[in-house]
């Protein structure tokens, strides 16, 4: 007779104690009898395994396990690395598992840390995730999408935009576009470690990356870092994004393009806040969402273009900044002050006291980009207009935005007439 594994004989043990006969369990097990009779008979009467009589093998490196316990510190145990050190440092022939053995037996599992349930007031914090898509066909074409999610902490009103990217262009206008689903900017924001959000380091002693600070500064929230390795410190989004592989997910059919399935994502998740409770409130999600958003900071009435880079000039006599290896135009009357320069796509922004002063062309291939009517207007109490082009200048001024083949005959024809 081959021996009864341990399920077998758990599954006699409990079924013998509930009063089953037998020959019952073993028709139902298929074992013999007499198998059955033995086991029961064993258990009634106490009889151990002859092999839980025996010392370990590990119990002769017992000093050395209780001295390499003593020098650990309060992280952590690797009995990996201690049965290393046994087998290097004291010739130790037993394998791995008599060490887990051996110290399961002897010394107390580690005590359990119970988690803090807080849930936090309405308009106080929103949870922030990225979530794969691979292969979702859009346009023909099979291709892989990211999704943001963003879930307000009290409600549990969510909000998903798509994107191609997880790069600061993509964190930012995400972001931006989640906010506008919910009706405003809550107090703080808790996000993953990700650079676009996180420098360096992470949870509250990471250093928060400049240029998500400062987005953070323009909406009025706090970046709230979560610790390291502790996924339910933002279990709502996570539970969110394990939700949408079932309730939400894109690969099942094909889309035009993305604003096609944003646009389906934004309508299921509309439908799903009506039928969700919310635990805080014992309403709908849609419900508590429209009271929650009288609590959120309003939006600006000129959301910020996102921004990868981002740097803080003087503004020269000449009114130009340096900005990516070029210099833009701003208007005469910031000269001598300090501005904030961001590279957004395609463009970059001048920005003084959150109001954009100036916007141009990025990354051009001319080295010298200027606008001639930020030099115009009135004087300043601070700074005096320059002066103005005159005739001659200005006539230079019109023939050089003039289309190139015009520059042949006219130019000259031009240049004479204001000259005289």
């Amino acid at each position: 007779m081959n021996r009864l594994n341990p399920e077998t004989r758990m599954t006699i043990k409990t079924l013998a104690a509930r009063g089953a006969t037998n020959s019952h369990i073993a028709r139902l097990l298929g074992v013999t009898e007499g198998a059955v009779r033995h086991h029961v008979a064993r258990l009634q009467t106490g009889a151990l395994d002859g092999r839980s009589r025996k010392e370990p093998k590990a119990a002769c490196v017992a000093a050395a396990i209780d001295h390499w316990r003593q020098m650990q510190d309060e992280g952590p145990i690797n009995l990996a690395v201690l049965h290393a050190w046994l087998v290097s440092e004291h010739g130790y022939s037993g394998s791995l598992r008599s060490i887990q053995r051996y110290w399961s037996c002897t010394y107390p599992p580690p005590a359990v840390r119970a988690r803090r349930r807080v849930e936090t007031p309405p308009g106080a914090q929103a949870q922030v995730d990225w979530a794969h898509f691979p292969a979702v066909v859009v346009g023909g074409l099979a291709r892989d999408l990211v999704a943001l999610h963003m879930v307000l902490s009290w409600s549990r009103k969510a909000a998903i935009v798509w994107s191609e990217t997880k790069d600061m262009l993509a964190w930012l206008g995400c972001q931006t576009a989640c906010f506008t689903r919910l009706g405003g900017v809550p107090a703080t924001v808790r996000v993953d470690n990700e650079k676009t959000a996180m420098a360096r380091g992470a949870g509250a002693w990471g250093t928060v990356n400049p240029i998500y600070r400062r987005y953070a500064t323009v909406l009025h929230f706090h970046v709230d870092a979560c610790p390291p390795r502790q996924p339910r410190a933002k279990g709502k989004v996570e539970r969110r994004v394990r939700d949408q592989r079932f309730a939400l997910d894109p690969r099942q059919q094909a889309w035009t393009d993305l604003a096609d399935l944003q646009q389906w994502t934004d309508a299921r998740l509309d439908a799903l806040a009506h039928e969700r409770i919310c635990p805080a409130t014992g309403t709908s999600v849609a419900e508590a969402w429209a009271s929650e958003k009288r609590c959120l900071t309003r939006l600006p009435e000129t959301l910020p273009e996102p921004f990868d880079v981002i740097a803080i000039r003087i503004v020269g006599i000449d009114a130009l900044v340096s900005f990516e290896g070029r210099q833009y135009s701003v208007p005469f009357r910031f000269a001598g002050e300090r501005v904030e320069v961001r590279g957004c796509a395609g463009k970059i922004q001048v920005v003084k006291d959150c109001a954009v002063i100036a916007s141009h062309p990025r990354a051009t291939a001319a080295r010298l980009v200027i606008d001639q009517a930020h030099y115009d207007g009135p004087s300043t109490e601070r700074v005096l207009a320059p002066p103005p082009l005159g005739r001659l200048g200005g006539k230079i001024q019109d023939l050089a935005l003039s289309p190139v083949a015009r520059h042949s005959l006219d130019l000259y024809a031009a240049l004479a007439e204001v000259a005289r």
